[in-house]
């Protein structure tokens, strides 16, 4: 993982990682505290703040990523470009733009928040519960991503038909169609109307 100024007082001298800490929040997104993150995700899971970053090409395609086979929460199923949790007094945006460099390689051309959402998905195969604050990013990216194996099994570019008939094969996270149609309008507004979204 690179080491970064919000990553660096997250990781040890000797490269092993501390303790992952989410900030929880009430249902209007003030921060009340703090959690682990994997005892966050224990049923029936405790309200964190999480963002959720949707990335488009040139063209209007949006950036799917497959998670990786070794990740613990939803490996190897198909979601955004890419999602995870600000450190505790991390600025979301700062989250989302360090996060999407650390997980693709890439660094967004463009990054503009579009809402939040609120939402409760149990993960019926692992077990966990995502109830999440989720901040939403939307933006371009011009780079080829160059994704961390540990993060990303597989990335795709798709147009709404083809995300469709992706989504009717193959496994999404539970928390995709939430953020999506939640990030819809600010997506419209970037990519334009005739790119269908």
């Amino acid at each position: 993982m690179p080491i970064t100024p919000a990553t660096a007082t997250h990781s040890s001298s000797n490269g092993t990682t501390d303790e992952i800490l989410l900030e929880l929040v009430d249902e209007k997104g003030v921060t009340i505290g703090t959690a682990e993150k994997l005892a966050a995700h224990q049923p029936p899971g405790q309200l964190h703040r999480a963002f959720s970053v949707f990335l488009f090409d040139e063209r209007g395609r949006l950036l799917l990523q497959q998670r990786a086979l070794g990740k613990y929460h939803s490996p190897g199923v198909w979601s955004n470009t890419c999602c995870g949790h600000p450190y505790p007094g991390e600025a979301p945006f700062a989250a989302a733009a360090r996060r999407t460099y650390e997980e693709l390689g890439v660094s967004p051309s463009l990054l503009a928040e579009a809402g939040t959402v609120r939402y409760n998905h149990p993960d019926p195969a692992s077990g966990l519960v995502e109830q999440e604050y989720n901040h939403l990013f939307v933006g371009l990216v011009q780079a080829r991503p160059a994704p961390d194996s540990a993060e990303v099994g597989a990335t795709a570019y798709v147009t709404p038909a083809e995300l469709a008939e992706r989504h009717a094969r193959d496994t999404f996270s539970s928390w995709f169609m939430t953020v999506l149609d939640a990030a819809r309008p600010a997506v419209r507004e970037l990519t334009g109307p005739s790119t269908g979204w």
